[in-house]
């Protein structure tokens, strides 16, 4: 699997980003004049501008070997949008994309932290641990951040689940927010994330996020997710610009269409 590769620092890109999303509306235009509108979610494009100051010789190298891979414009790969949730779904925990422990329940409309209610109450009435999770179609030796926001009633532990590393967390009655960082499987071309309950707890939670970087930016709710496995380079030329001694300037163009 041909993926964008990550910096030194573990972050996919450098401020600033430019991100355009791109959607089609079909008119159909009737004998008397009146229109019908429809959104046609088939033609949906994607168009990232990546702007690289302060690259290193070996950072530079990862690029010019990821183009040369490519080929250009030739050859797909898989792009973790930098600034998007890498998850699906992350307010909706009935989703089916979540995978939820036989003995788990949750209930949604709970008030979160930042005044709305999109929390959800997650409950484990087993007499053993119980975990809901999301698999994400990303590389398992890329550095990520997985942050949820949660509290507990009484005393609890919940535990943050990134590929098969496990992060124990106590929680109180306050809403705080709990990250962790680290990499799945090296050879692996998806990653778990999720978090675990014991047996009885009962967690609100909010906020799940997973991104491609060593520490979790503000929470972005998401419905598709970041995670592009069909991105190709906008151009066939990499160009870059050296300003000193092991210090490059560079600009990549990628883009994404869902028809192609």
């Amino acid at each position: 699997m041909l993926v964008y590769p990550q910096l030194a620092t573990g972050a996919l890109s450098q401020f600033p980003v430019q991100r355009r999303h791109l959607l089609r509306t079909l008119v159909n235009t009737a004998a008397d004049g009146t229109a019908i509108k429809l959104a046609d979610p088939g033609a949906e494009t994607v168009e990232w501008q990546l702007n690289y100051t302060a690259l290193s010789d070996a950072e530079l190298a990862a690029l010019q070997q990821f183009f040369s891979a490519a080929e250009g414009t030739l050859n797909s790969f898989t792009f973790l949008d930098p600034t998007a949730n890498l998850l699906a779904w992350s307010n909706d925990l009935s989703n089916a994309v979540w995978d939820a422990g036989p003995f788990l329940s949750s209930s949604g409309a709970k008030a979160d932290p930042t005044g709305g209610s999109n929390a959800w109450n997650v409950v484990n009435s087993g007499a053993a641990a119980q975990d809901l999770s999301q698999t994400v179609t990303a590389p398992g030796g890329y550095v990520y951040s997985f942050s949820v926001y949660a509290k507990a009633a009484a005393p609890a532990t919940l535990t943050l689940l990134l590929g098969s590393n496990r992060y124990d967390q106590n929680l109180g009655p306050n809403w705080q927010r709990f990250w962790c960082t680290g990499t799945a499987d090296a050879t692996a071309s998806s990653v778990t994330f999720g978090v675990e309950l014991g047996p009885g707890a009962a967690v609100d939670v909010y906020g799940l996020q997973v991104e491609a970087q060593a520490s979790p930016s503000l929470y972005k709710a998401s419905t598709s997710g970041g995670c592009y496995e069909n991105a190709r380079l906008r151009d066939d030329m990499f160009f870059f610009t050296t300003t000193d001694v092991n210090r490059h300037s560079a600009t990549v163009n990628i883009i994404y269409a869902s028809h192609l």
